[in-house]
């Protein structure tokens, strides 16, 4: 495996992927089926099977919440809501861009959400930008999405990458020191995840002293931990997700490497938590929601709704990320009284969301100029097993401010252009 730098992708390669598949959907022999006048539909493009399978499950079934309460609640404008939901798999954006046209051209979704894969994002909003509906990116965190890439009609609730490295970093060179060795998987979330520790090492004149590019459905990383430790650095910094990430946590445990150097990274999830044995749930990390916050009004609700859709189980992050985007859509059309995508868009600029739907503290909104959900982050700790609860497996020790770790929009790359 040959080793590099990443480089950024590029958005020729995401454009004829999307124009190839688009060919593609056009000739498929789809048969065009009416659109029930008395219901609204929500198109969710996710990944439902491969190395991020649980991720995209659970923001569906984040999403199907959502659908039941709206529903419950009236609908949207006194429509019922259903959702239509489609696998992009985890790894072939071609096949993700296949499934945004199905919906938007066969099925008539009003509105789409999704996806877990960052290349994947990026490609589905150049659809849905094309298509001018309402597209709510649910987990694809690469900076880009609302960045360089962004649309006007494309929102995000997850985090971009650059929002978790900053609201991390401090917490790395204090804790570990200034020596980074990066285990970075070789796309766009990876990619900008390991810029954003960059720029933050330069600020504080910190050392990288390797990287290792790995492909995504990766399961032996063996040989990139035996260069980590060759390198000497203070901190390992894990970029995997989904089953990667626990296949690196786990192989980096029985290597012993955590004995010898911290082990650390941006986003964590429960989800990969859950797959670690307990000597592996270890290092510092980010995470985006989390299912025990005393004190924040509905969470509780929220919690135990889950746990009823999920053997017992608690919500993710990804839960509260399908959620949150579904009742966003719901927001944003009856606050109008309208699907018309335009109105929906200016009224989500600065948007905060109702408390039942935030649930975290300090009021997140929809930013103004690139469309960007600013959230609050939770800074901690990894522990074996839960004090109180098993499944109380990260300790919150910091709470950060989306807009504190945010660049601005001025400098996130991001040119809005709204139609005439």
């Amino acid at each position: 495996m040959t080793e590099s730098k990443p480089s950024t992708i590029g958005r020729r390669t995401i454009i004829k992927a999307t124009a190839a598949a688009g060919l593609a959907q056009v000739a498929a022999p789809f048969v065009i089926s009416a659109r029930a006048a008395d219901n609204v539909k929500i198109g969710l493009d996710d990944t439902f099977t491969g190395t991020y399978a649980e991720n995209g499950l659970n923001e569906k079934m984040g999403a199907e919440l959502a659908v039941d309460e709206i529903n419950k609640k009236g609908g949207i404008l006194g429509r019922k809501v259903e959702m239509i939901s489609e696998d992009s798999t985890s790894a072939d954006t071609g096949v993700a861009v296949q499934k945004a046209h199905k919906l938007l051209d066969r099925d008539k979704v009003d509105f789409l959400l999704g996806n877990v894969n960052s290349a994947m994002a990026i490609a589905i909003g150049d659809v849905a930008g094309q298509a001018g509906k309402l597209l709510i990116v649910t987990g694809g965190h690469t900076d880009s999405v609302t960045g360089t890439d962004c649309h006007w009609n494309v929102f995000r609730v997850c985090n971009t990458t650059r929002m978790e490295t900053n609201s991390v970093s401090a917490t790395l060179f204090k804790k570990y020191g200034k020596k980074f060795y990066f285990i970075t998987p070789d796309y766009a979330f990876g990619h900008t995840l390991q810029q954003g520790f960059e720029a933050a090492l330069k600020e504080v004149n910190g050392t990288e002293v390797g990287a290792s590019i790995t492909p995504l459905g990766t399961t032996d990383f063996s040989s990139y931990l035996i260069k980590a430790q060759a390198a000497k650095p203070d901190v390992i910094i894990f970029l995997t997700a989904g089953q990667d990430a626990v296949n690196s946590l786990k192989q980096a445990v029985q290597f012993g490497l955590n004995k010898k150097f911290g082990i650390a990274g941006a986003q964590q999830e429960l989800e990969v938590l859950n797959g670690l044995p307990p000597e592996a749930r270890i290092g510092t990390w980010v995470f985006e929601w989390y299912w025990k916050q005393p004190g924040v009004p509905y969470v509780k609700e929220f919690v135990a709704a889950i746990r009823k859709r999920n053997n017992g189980k608690v919500p993710t992050a990804r839960h509260w990320f399908g959620y949150a985007s579904a009742w966003t859509c719901a927001l944003a059309a009856n606050h109008t009284k309208s699907l018309d995508t335009m109105k929906m868009a200016k009224f989500l600029q600065n948007f905060k969301l109702p408390p039942e739907v935030a649930l975290m503290p300090n009021n997140p909104f929809y930013r103004e100029g690139d469309n960007q959900l600013m959230p609050t982050l939770y800074v901690g700790h990894a522990v074996e097993k839960g004090k109180d609860d098993p499944e109380d497996l990260f300790v919150v020790d910091q709470e950060v401010k989306g807009v504190d770790a945010a660049l601005p929009v001025a400098e996130t790359g991001c040119k809005m252009k709204w139609p005439a």
